[in-house]
C-alpha cells in the first residue's frame, strides 16, 4: 500500500463533518519522523474517539518511548465519527494517522490499546476503513500486524479471529523487543511471511499468537483445553513487568490536543499496581506488584511536562494516589514550587481511609476546590466484607465531616450495583450512607446547602480476579434493584433534593460481561454487531443493547451456548477459563481462594504492610514490591530567579 498523505482528500470532506479539528494532526509534542529512513513502523490507536483517546496515557507513553528510537516511528490514528466513516467509505479515503495522515494499512504494526472490551466493534470499523482483512488467516505479508494490548488483552479471545497477537502487561519494553524481532524479519527480507515473524514473536513467551493455539470444547459448551498447534510455542504466555519506573519517565512531552478533550490536565502515573485486593478490581490483580515512582522522579516529570505543554493542572494518576508511601510530601512539595504559577493539583479519587485533610488542602491550595470523590463501592458492611473493601460506615462519615467541616460542600460516592451475593437490601443502604452523609455535613458546616452525589455502576466480573467465577446479576434484575434505591431517595422528604442520583442501566453491563469473559465463540457476535451497524459502543447515545441481543441469539445458537451461559452463569473450579493460559501472574488457586473467602464474608490484609499472601506474582516474576519512603523531598528542584 503507498504511504503516501491521503490529506488532499481528506481535506474536502472535513468541512462536512463535526469537529474536523479532531482530524488535522500537528498538536503540540507531536512527531512526525522521515518515513524512508524507518524500517520499523507502528500505528497506534486507542479506539475511541479523539477527545476520548488523546490523553491516553498509554498511547501516549508508547508512541514517546517507539519514536525515541533510531529508524523507529510511531504515528497514532483514532476512530472517526460516523459522520466522517460514511465520507470516507463514498470517497474512497482510508484509515489515516493524524500525525501525517498515511493510510493505517501501510504501516508495518497496527498496535491497539484497549482500556475497555466496548472498544471492539470500533477495531473492525478502522480494519475496514484501512483496507486490512477483519480475520487474521484472510491477511498476507504485505498487511500490519495487528496486535491488542491494554486491560482487556488479558482475555483477547473474543477477538481471537481479528488480532494476529496479544500482549499483557505494561508495554515499554515489550514494544522495542517486537520492534527488534520485526526490524531482523524484515532485514532478512521477510522469511517465511507473516507466519515465521509471528511464529519468533511468540517463540519469546511474552507475545500471545491465537493462530498457534487450539480450542477443544467439551459436549456442554464448556472448554476442555487450549493446547499449542506447533512446537517451540509456549503453553501459557507471560505477561511483562517494568519493575523500575524512574528508568521510564514517560511521557516526557505530554500531547497537547486541539480539540477539548475529557481531561485538560497533565498527567503522571505516580505509581503502578495495587495490594489493597478489592476482589472485583481486575486493574489491580492484574498490575500486581506495586512499584513507586520515587518523589524525585515524579518532581522531574511534573517540571519538564508543565514546561513542554503550559497546562495549569497536574494530575497525579494511579489506582489508589494517596497510597503512596511519600504522597503528603509530594503534594506539599509541589504545592509549594508552583505557588506563584497557581498550578492545580488532583487525585483521581481517594480511599476513605487514605484521606486526610492536610493532604486535600495541598492538593487544592493553588487550584479550584472542587468535590471530592470516594469509592466505598459496597452499600452495607456485608457487601464491603464480601468485596474487600476495608471501610466502615463510621470512617465515611468521620472522613466527610473532616471534609465538610473544612470548607468542601460537595462528596460523591462511587458504588456497584449486582456485586456477588448481593440482595435489595444492601443496596438501599445506599441510600441510608447518603442520608447519614448530608445529616453529618449540614451537622459540622452549619450550612443546608451540602450536597451529595451517589453513582452507581453495575457490576462486571472480570478475568483474572477472583470475581472470575461469580454469577452476573441480569440487566432486570439490576434495574429493578436501582428503581427502589431511587424510589427510597427522592421520597425522603428531608434530605432526597440534597442527594443527586446517578446511575447506569444494566443493559451495557451485560455486553460488557459477554465480551470480557467470553471466549472465541463470541467473535462471531463482535462481527454481526460490527456488519450491522454497531459503533462507539461505549458511548450511551451509540450503544444498543437490541443490537448486540439479536446478533448474540443469531450466532450463538450454532455453539450451543447464549448470553445468559456467559454472563449470569457460575462457573466451577474445575471449568478451564478461556483465558487460563494467559499467566497475569496470579496464581489460579489462590484466586479461588479468595473467592471462597469473599463467599464467607471473610476480609484479606493489603499486602503491602502484611505478610505474603501467596498470590503467586513476586516469586514468579523474580521480583518484590517497591515502595519508598526514599526520605528524599521535593524541593528544591532548582532556583527560581525572580
Amino acid at each position: 500500500m503507498s504511504a503516501a498523505s491521503v490529506f488532499p482528500q481528506l481535506e474536502a470532506l472535513l468541512p462536512h463533518v463535526q469537529k474536523p479539528i479532531q482530524y488535522v494532526g500537528g498538536e503540540l509534542n507531536s512527531t512526525v519522523k522521515d518515513w524512508d529512513s524507518c524500517d520499523v513502523r507502528w500505528t497506534l490507536m486507542y479506539p475511541d474517539a479523539y477527545e476520548v483517546g488523546l490523553p491516553n496515557q498509554g498511547v501516549m507513553i508508547l508512541y514517546e518511548v517507539l519514536n525515541e528510537r533510531e529508524g523507529v516511528l510511531a504515528e497514532r490514528t483514532y476512530s472517526v465519527w460516523p459522520d466522517l466513516e460514511e465520507l470516507m467509505r463514498e470517497h474512497n479515503v482510508p484509515q489515516f494517522t493524524v500525525d501525517s495522515h498515511r493510510p493505517v494499512g501501510a504501516f508495518d504494526v497496527f498496535g491497539l490499546s484497549f482500556s475497555t472490551e466496548l472498544g471492539y466493534t470500533n477495531m473492525l470499523t478502522a480494519l475496514d476503513l484501512a483496507g486490512i482483512p477483519l480475520e487474521s488467516k484472510d491477511r498476507t505479508v504485505d498487511h500490519p500486524i495487528v496486535l491488542a494490548g491494554g486491560h482487556a488483552a488479558f482475555n483477547p479471545e473474543p477477538i481471537a479471529d481479528f488480532i494476529d497477537c496479544a500482549v499483557v502487561g505494561d508495554g515499554e519494553q515489550a514494544v522495542l523487543e517486537i520492534t527488534e524481532i520485526i526490524r531482523a524479519w524484515k532485514a532478512e527480507g521477510r522469511p517465511g511471511g507473516r507466519d515465521e515473524v509471528l511464529f519468533r514473536l511468540s517463540k519469546t513467551g511474552g507475545v500471545y499468537v491465537p493462530r498457534f493455539y487450539d480450542v477443544e470444547y467439551l459436549p456442554d459448551g464448556r472448554i476442555g483445553r487450549v493446547v499449542p498447534n506447533r512446537s517451540g510455542v509456549p503453553w501459557r504466555v507471560s505477561k511483562h513487568t517494568v519493575m523500575d519506573l524512574d528508568e521510564w519517565p514517560y511521557p516526557k512531552q505530554p500531547l497537547v490536543p486541539l480539540a477539548e478533550t475529557v481531561h485538560e490536565r497533565m498527567s503522571v502515573e505516580i505509581f503502578r499496581g495495587c495490594t489493597r485486593g478489592c476482589r472485583f478490581c481486575q486493574a489491580g490483580m492484574i498490575t500486581r506488584p506495586v512499584r513507586e515512582r520515587s518523589i524525585t522522579g515524579i518532581g522531574e516529570m511534573v517540571d519538564k511536562g508543565l514546561k513542554a505543554t503550559g497546562f495549569e493542572e497536574v494530575g497525579l494518576l494511579s489506582l489508589s494516589s494517596a497510597d503512596h508511601s511519600e504522597i503528603g510530601d509530594i503534594a506539599k512539595g509541589l504545592a509549594d514550587r508552583y505557588t506563584d504559577d497557581k498550578i492545580g493539583l488532583s487525585l483521581p479519587s481517594t480511599r476513605v481511609d487514605a484521606f486526610n485533610v492536610d493532604l486535600a488542602n495541598e492538593l487544592t491550595r493553588n487550584g479550584r476546590r472542587s468535590g471530592l470523590t470516594f469509592a466505598p463501592e459496597g452499600g452495607s458492611e456485608r457487601m464491603r466484607k464480601v468485596i474487600n473493601k476495608m471501610v466502615s460506615e463510621e470512617d465515611l462519615i468521620r472522613t466527610v465531616a473532616t471534609a465538610y467541616g473544612n470548607g468542601w460542600r460537595q462528596v460523591k460516592l462511587y458504588f456497584m450495583c449486582g456485586l456477588p451475593t448481593e440482595t435489595d437490601e444492601d443496596v438501599l443502604q445506599i441510600g441510608d450512607m447518603a442520608v447519614n452523609v448530608i445529616a453529618k455535613g449540614r451537622e459540622v458546616s452549619g450550612q443546608n446547602d451540602i450536597r451529595c452525589t451517589v453513582s452507581i455502576g453495575g457490576f462486571v466480573p472480570k478475568p483474572h480476579t477472583p470475581f472470575q467465577w461469580a454469577p452476573q446479576l441480569s440487566a432486570e434484575d439490576t434495574d429493578a434493584r436501582l428503581k427502589k434505591l431511587r424510589d427510597k431517595i427522592r421520597g425522603d422528604k428531608k434530605y432526597g433534593r440534597s442527594i443527586g442520583f446517578r446511575y447506569h442501566d444494566g443493559k451495557p453491563g451485560i455486553v460488557e460481561g459477554l465480551l470480557s469473559r467470553g471466549d472465541r465463540r463470541v467473535g462471531s457476535v463482535i462481527r454481526a454487531v460490527y456488519e450491522s451497524g454497531g459503533r462507539f459502543d461505549g458511548w450511551r447515545e451509540h450503544f444498543s443493547y437490541d443490537l448486540w441481543m439479536n446478533c448474540a441469539e443469531k450466532t450463538l445458537p450454532e455453539f450451543g451456548v447464549d448470553v445468559d451461559w456467559y454472563t449470569t452463569r457460575e462457573r466451577t473450579y474445575e471449568e478451564v477459563l478461556p483465558w487460563d493460559h494467559l499467566d497475569s501472574g496470579l496464581d489460579k488457586d489462590w484466586l479461588w481462594e479468595d473467592w471462597q473467602d469473599a463467599l464467607d464474608e471473610t476480609e484479606v490484609e493489603d499486602c503491602r504492610w502484611t505478610p505474603c499472601f501467596d498470590c503467586g506474582v513476586c516469586p514468579q516474576l523474580d521480583l518484590d514490591i517497591q515502595i519508598g519512603p526514599t526520605g528524599k523531598k521535593l524541593l528544591p528542584l532548582s532556583v527560581v530567579n525572580k
